[in-house]
Parts: C-alpha cells; structure tokens; sequence
C-alpha cells in the first residue's frame, strides 16, 4: 500500500484531530464546543488542498419540478459558500435549465435576478388565449422563448465550453428513451429536457421527437451512476401528490404525470449517497412567483445537509487512498 504525501498528512490530522476532540469534550460543559464539527471542518480544509485527481469525483443530480425547481438555485449558493466540488451536474426538465446556469459559470446572484424577473409568458407562449387557441386549433404551443432565454443569459455556449460537465435528460415520445444530451448547443437541449408534453411541440432532434425528461427519469440518478462517480448528491424537489388540485385540465395532466414517476423517484433516490430534499413539495408546477421564497427552501435544505455531504466526500478520499 503506497499512500501520497498529501494524503499521509490527512491521515496523521485526523488522528491529531481525533485526540484533540477527546481531549476537549471535557470542556463541552464549560464552552458551547461541537467536536464533531471541529474535525469535520478540520479534515475538510485538508480534502480540499488535494489535487483535483487525488479527492473523489462528485456529481449532482438536479430533479425536474417545475418552479420548484428554483430551489436548486438556493442548494447552488450553499454549494459554492461550504466549497463543495461538483465534477459533473445531470439534469431532467427544470432541472437542466438550472444545471445550464450553473455550469456555464453564471454568478448565482445575477441567477436569482433572473428568477424573480421570469413568468410563462416569458418563455414560453402559454397564456389564456394561447390556450384558447389550441384547444380549438388543436395545435401545440412552442417554447422556444426557453431556448433564447438561455441564449442570451448564458452566451450562447454549447456543450464543450461548460465549466462543469452537463448532461441533460430528455424523453423520446416515441419510444420512450431516455436520451442524454451532451453536446452542441446546451440552451437547445435544455429546452428539450424541459418540454411539457400535451402543451408543448416536441423539439425535433435527429429524427426523434423529444420532451421532457421527467417523463423516464425525473431525479435521474441512474443515470449519474452511468459515469461511475463517487458521490452523488441528488436534489429532489418533486410534488406532494397529496396536496396538488386537480380543479382543471393542466393540473389534473401534472397529477397524472406525478403519480407515474413517485415510485420511480424513490427507487432512484436510494442509489443517492445523499438526498436534498427542499420543502417545496405544495408549490405549483407553475408558480413562478414564488421564486425567491423557493430559492431560500433550496439554501435551507443545502446548507442542512452540507456536513453529511463533507462527511462522505471525506470517508471516500481516506477509503480510495488507503486501498491504492
């Protein structure tokens, strides 16, 4: 067993780290000390000074939720301020377009701005008479305001120029694939990862009719295990199936659509090595007014989960090092 420099240093901290929490616990009673969290951070500093080859690669799995969805920005902030590593971001639906922000390098305050500014008719031709209209003409509406949205807002960068790896999930309507998107235009796939189908045109691409991804994989941690990482934190904001209406035509179709892949959800939550979970469970698929108040239930469920994610990130880089 050889062990690097670096990675010897870990090893001796955490047994001096380890002394030093018993040797201080006495005082607990005394000073409001958290031992735990001294070492955890302790050990942390050491992980993060490792070359970027030598600590375990992360991935983060953003689920599709609509304007739940803004949560992913809140768990982005917290991510950067804790300095958690994400190594590859998978998306499905919203969570392709947040992961797109994300990944293009697009500061997380200009991200928020942007969120409070957004409504459907913004980007996307969904409003009443719209509506009216394709009830009686019986054609789909178009999204593709998305696509120049995400243009115009993250450069028109394609996949190869992303500062993080992104993968996004769409469906193939006829089929029923998953398709993975990783490459050319990155606003164009995200577009179609986030395509409703039933109000929607698909986006056509190479012969396939493609919509949203939450249709095969909403949280798609499945398909993160695809690039063989070592850690997947996987962001969940799905529905509360029990606390959605179902007064009209597009929220009896969202129930419908839920309910399909609540199961699929917690299968694929389980292959997670940590779950955030933001309390956005009673928002609308379609309240975007709420965006800010949503961005901070992401902040909140991050920032709870921010040692669990240090912890792991920890316990692999000692278990890698010490098998090689």
């Amino acid at each position: 067993m050889i062990l690097t420099d670096a990675l010897k240093k870990i090893i001796v901290l955490s047994l001096i780290v380890f002394c030093a929490a018993q040797t201080l616990s006495a005082a607990v009673s005394v000073f409001d000390f958290d031992e735990e969290e001294f070492a955890v951070n302790s050990l942390w500093h050491r992980v993060l000074e490792l070359p970027k080859e030598k600590r375990p690669k992360v991935a983060l799995v953003l689920g599709g939720g609509g304007a739940r969805g803004f949560s992913h920005i809140g768990v982005f902030k917290i991510l950067q301020e804790e300095e958690i590593p994400v190594d590859l971001v998978i998306g499905a639906s919203i969570g392709s377009i947040a992961g797109a922000f994300y990944c293009a390098g697009i500061p997380m305050s200009k991200v928020e701005e942007l969120a409070k500014d957004i409504t459907l008719q913004s980007v996307s031709n969904l409003n009443p008479v719209s509506m009216l209209s394709m009830l009686f003409s019986e054609k789909l509406l178009s999204n593709e305001e998305i696509e120049t949205f995400l243009d115009e807002n993250i450069g028109g960068l394609r996949f190869d120029e992303l500062k993080v790896p992104l993968v996004c999930v769409a469906t193939d309507l006829n089929t029923g694939e998953r398709i993975l998107l990783r490459e050319g235009s990155v606003a164009f796939a995200a577009r179609a990862s986030a395509t409703l189908p039933g109000f929607f045109k698909p986006v056509e691409y190479r012969q396939r009719y493609l919509v949203d991804g939450g249709l095969s994989e909403n949280v798609p941690v499945n398909i993160a295990k695809l690039f063989d990482p070592d850690i997947i934190i996987a962001v969940a904001v799905s529905a509360d199936i029990s606390k959605n209406s179902t007064d009209n035509v597009f929220e009896t179709l969202m129930q419908s659509i839920y309910i399909q892949g609540k199961a699929l959800d917690a299968e694929n939550l389980m292959l997670a090595d940590v779950v955030i979970r933001p309390d956005v469970g009673g928002i609308k698929t379609v309240d975007m007014g709420s965006a800010y108040d949503t961005i901070d239930k992401g902040a909140f469920a991050a920032k709870k989960a921010a040692k669990q994610i240090k912890m792991a990130i920890i316990n692999k880089t000692l278990e890698r090092h010490l098998i090689e």
